[in-house]
C-alpha cells in the first residue's frame, strides 16, 4: 500500500493487536485528516438536507401548539431506535403503557422505550444549562438502563472492560468490530467533547454526522450505544440551533436501511470513507425531514377537520368537545374517566361526549372491554404508525 492510500485507510484510525491476541481499533480524534472532500455532489446533498430540515422546522413552528405536538415526534423516534436493538414494542404499546393499561400480550421491553422517552426529554431539558458533553451523555445513559435490560452493566459509567460487535453468541476474536479497548476509552471521549464545542466553521450538519459516527466506534458503554448515539444526534441537531423542537425521527431512516447503516460505518473504520458515511447521513436528513414536514402539515388537516367536526355535530356540547381535542394531542389514548376528570362532569355525560367522538370517527374503541374501556385519537395516531416500513436486515 502507498503511502497515500494507507493515510487515507487510517483516517479514522488503526486496528491495535492486544496482548491476549485480538485487535481493536483506536480511533483517530475529530475531524479526520485529511479534511472532509466536500465535492459537488457531497455539497449538494448538504445544501438539500440543511433547506429540508429548514422547512421542517419552519413547519413545526406554524403548529399551533408545537410543545403538544412534540410528544408524538419523540415517542416515534423512541420506539423506532428501541426496535433497531431489538425490542417488539409499538408505538400503541408504549402508549397504552404510559396510560397505565394492563394488556398481558403487551411486549415485556416496552420499558426500555419508556426508558428511552424520558431519557430524551431529561436530556433536552438538561441542554438549557449543560452543553453536549461527556457529562450529559453518562447521564442519560444511566436513565436509558434504569431497570431495564442492561441495568447491571455499569449505567452511566464508561465501560472498563472489552466490549464487541458481531453475530448473537460470537466470541471476541470472531467480531465483526472491536472497538478501543477501556484504557483509550476516557481520552476518545475527551477528544469527541473537544471537538463538538471547538471549530465553529464546520458545517454543523457535517459536524452531528461525524460525531454519531466516531461515538459508535468509540462504543463507551457495555449496552445501550446504539440508543445513546442516536439520542445525541437529537441533542446536537437542538443544541446546534438546526431544530427548535426534537422532531426528526432518524432511526426510522437507519432502521430500512440497517445494512447500510451499519456498513458505512464499518467503511469509515476500516478505508477512512468518512465521505459516504456523510452522504448517507445526509440523504437521511433530507428524506425524513421532508416525511416529518409533510406529517406536521397533515396534524394542522387533522386538527381542522376534527375542530370543524366537533362544530358542526356536537350542538351545545362543542365547547367541552374543543376542550377534549386538545387534550387528546396530549395524551392520544384515553378513557371515559379521563373526560370527566377534564370537564368535571358527571360519567353519563363524559360517556356521552366521548360517544359523539366515536361517531365522528375522531375515537375508536381498542380494547374490545364492556368496562375500562380504551379509545384511541384515530386520525393523529395514524399519522405516525409504521405503515409496512421494511428493514434491509443486518
Amino acid at each position: 500500500m502507498n503511502n497515500a492510500a494507507e493515510t487515507m485507510s487510517q483516517r479514522a484510525g488503526r486496528y491495535r493487536r492486544q496482548p491476549t491476541g485480538y485487535s481493536a481499533f483506536i480511533p483517530e480524534p475529530l475531524p479526520p485528516t485529511p479534511a472532509i472532500k466536500l465535492d459537488p455532489d457531497l455539497q449538494a446533498m448538504l445544501s438539500r438536507a440543511d433547506h429540508a430540515l429548514g422547512r421542517l422546522d419552519g413547519a413545526v413552528r406554524t403548529l399551533p401548539n408545537p410543545d403538544l405536538f412534540v410528544f408524538m415526534y419523540v415517542r416515534k423516534e423512541a420506539v423506532l431506535s428501541s426496535q433497531i436493538e431489538g425490542t417488539q414494542s409499538s408505538l400503541q404499546d408504549l402508549l397504552a403503557a404510559e396510560a397505565a393499561i394492563l394488556d398481558p400480550e403487551r411486549p415485556s421491553d416496552v420499558a426500555e422505550v419508556i426508558n428511552y422517552v424520558d431519557a430524551m426529554n431529561y436530556g433536552l431539558a438538561r441542554l438549557r444549562d449543560l452543553p453536549v458533553s461527556a457529562r450529559l451523555i453518562r447521564e442519560i445513559h444511566a436513565r436509558l438502563l434504569d431497570r431495564v435490560r442492561g441495568s447491571t452493566l455499569t449505567p452511566g459509567e464508561l465501560r472498563r472492560s472489552q466490549n464487541w460487535i458481531g453475530p448473537a453468541g460470537c466470541t471476541l476474536t470472531e467480531a465483526s468490530f472491536v472497538p478501543p479497548p477501556p484504557d483509550e476509552v476516557p481520552q476518545a471521549i475527551s477528544d469527541l467533547e473537544r471537538y463538538l464545542h471547538a471549530d465553529k466553521t464546520e458545517a454543523p450538519l457535517v459536524k452531528v454526522g461525524l460525531a454519531h459516527a466516531q461515538f459508535e466506534t468509540i462504543h463507551p458503554f457495555l449496552d445501550g450505544n446504539g440508543r445513546v448515539g442516536r439520542l445525541l444526534i437529537t441533542f446536537l441537531l437542538t443544541e446546534q440551533g438546526l431544530l427548535s423542537k426534537p422532531v426528526l425521527y432518524l432511526s426510522h431512516y437507519f432502521k430500512r436501511h440497517r445494512t447500510r447503516y451499519y456498513d458505512h460505518l464499518q467503511d469509515v473504520r476500516d478505508s477512512g470513507d468518512w465521505e459516504g458515511w456523510l452522504s448517507f447521513f445526509l440523504d437521511g436528513v433530507a428524506e425524513v425531514s421532508d416525511d416529518s414536514a409533510e406529517t406536521a402539515q397533515k396534524i394542522l388537516l387533522v386538527r381542522e377537520a376534527a375542530r370543524t367536526g366537533i362544530t358542526d355535530g356536537f350542538g351545545r356540547a362543542a365547547g367541552n368537545g374543543h376542550r377534549v381535542l386538545d387534550r387528546l394531542f396530549d395524551k392520544p389514548i384515553i378513557s371515559v374517566g379521563d373526560v370527566r376528570e377534564w370537564l368535571g362532569v358527571t360519567t353519563p355525560a363524559a360517556n356521552n361526549l366521548v360517544g359523539r367522538f366515536v361517531d365522528a370517527g375522531t375515537l375508536r374503541e381498542f380494547t374490545g372491554y364492556a368496562r375500562n374501556r380504551r379509545f384511541r385519537f384515530e386520525p393523529y395516531l395514524q399519522l405516525f404508525e409504521d405503515q409496512g416500513v421494511h428493514s434491509d436486515a443486518r
